[in-house]
């Protein structure tokens, strides 16, 4: 598969995971809160607490498809191995472990506040699981990347 296309495709990907998360944001959150808060409506006073708080911790995921649109077009550049990658990539690993820090806090709060239950903060454990592996493996795209940058740059200088 050439360079071009391969990018054409991640950008595809990245289009149908940015409208699918608007989906999941604006339509799936709201009409499970709603369903949530008809069949227990004891609870509907976190409602919007919980709204607010799932659309601030879907922020840093809208951001990561901007960087990996940026990644996208530097491949089809055929600019794969470069420092502008690995930055962002670098970044993708850094906005996913602050995202996972926030989920869980902001879970742990909301159990304080009396909006949470237990059984819901231990189940967030998987979200902020896959938040630490998207972490790591980012982290470690970024630093083959950055390496592979190094080689390309110095094969570049050689005849």
């Amino acid at each position: 598969m050439e360079q071009k296309t391969f990018a054409n495709l991640v950008k595809i990907v990245i289009i149908g995971a940015g409208i699918f998360g608007l989906f999941i944001c604006f339509y799936v959150f709201p009409a499970c809160g709603q369903i949530f808060t008809n069949m227990y409506p004891e609870f509907s006073y976190a409602y919007w607490p919980w709204l607010i708080f799932l659309w601030i911790c879907s922020i840093p995921c809208f951001c990561v498809l901007v960087f990996g649109w940026q990644i996208a077009t530097n491949i089809g550049k055929d600019k794969s191995f470069s420092f502008t990658n690995a930055n962002l990539l670098k970044w993708v690993a850094w906005m996913a472990a602050g995202d996972s820090a926030v989920f869980f806090g902001g879970n742990v709060i909301l159990l304080f506040c009396n909006m949470n239950h237990p059984g819901i903060l231990f189940a967030s454990m998987i979200v902020v699981f896959a938040g630490i592996a998207i972490t790591v493996a980012a982290a470690c795209l970024s630093h083959l990347v950055r390496k592979a940058a190094v080689l390309q740059e110095q094969s570049d200088l050689t005849i």
